[in-house]
């Protein structure tokens, strides 16, 4: 099995991550050996990157609520990976932000997640997450694929991405949050409480 800080090391010293290093940043992402849940999705914001602790925004703040824990649980628990699919901030888009590199994931998430052997359920959030994980069996878009989640369990579960800039498809979509995320929670804390 690799080690994590060797890996970590290998992710910041490769060329396509200097830009980054340069800047002092550090690769964002969570890899306990004892996870059981994995949250991967989409790249790390400016204020997770400035932070050094994904999902520490409101965009985390939606994401506990949904996944039914705190604070606590979610960073300290040895219980939760967070494996985006880029470790840096992307940089800012003119909606949100720039999209995850094309070949990082590729190249670093096997690695990571072999770092974490005992992964029960595999929260994957939002397209570009989606898209990787899920390949052809994905929807056609992502309503379709968060609307039928029960078909990708029970090793992974489609969310929408936690993000201000899906309150509309939210209000749009009541049944995500009518019946999904209960779903969510109930998986989630039968994890928790084995």
């Amino acid at each position: 099995m690799y080690e994590i800080d060797i890996l970590r090391k290998d992710i910041m010293n490769a060329s396509e991550n200097s830009q980054f290093t340069a800047k002092g940043w550090q690769p964002i992402f969570q890899a306990p050996p004892t996870a059981r849940i994995l949250i991967a999705s989409q790249a790390p914001g400016l204020k997770a990157q400035e932070s050094n602790k994904t999902f520490y925004d409101v965009s985390g703040d939606t994401l506990r609520t949904w996944l039914g824990v705190d604070e606590e649980i979610f960073y300290d628990s040895g219980m939760f990976g967070i494996v985006p699919m880029d470790y840096y901030f992307p940089g800012k888009a003119k909606h949100g932000d720039l999209p995850p590199r094309k070949d990082f994931a590729n190249k670093w998430n096997p690695k990571v997640l072999a770092t974490m052997p005992d992964l029960e359920l595999k929260i994957i959030i939002g397209a570009y997450a989606q898209k990787f994980y899920f390949g052809k069996s994905a929807k056609k878009n992502l309503t379709e694929t968060v609307r039928h989640y029960e078909e990708y369990l029970p090793e992974y579960f489609p969310l929408v991405h936690p993000s201000p800039l899906t309150i509309g498809w939210r209000r749009r979509n009541p049944w995500f949050e009518e019946s999904v995320v209960p779903e969510l929670q109930r998986r989630v804390q039968e994890i928790l409480n084995k």
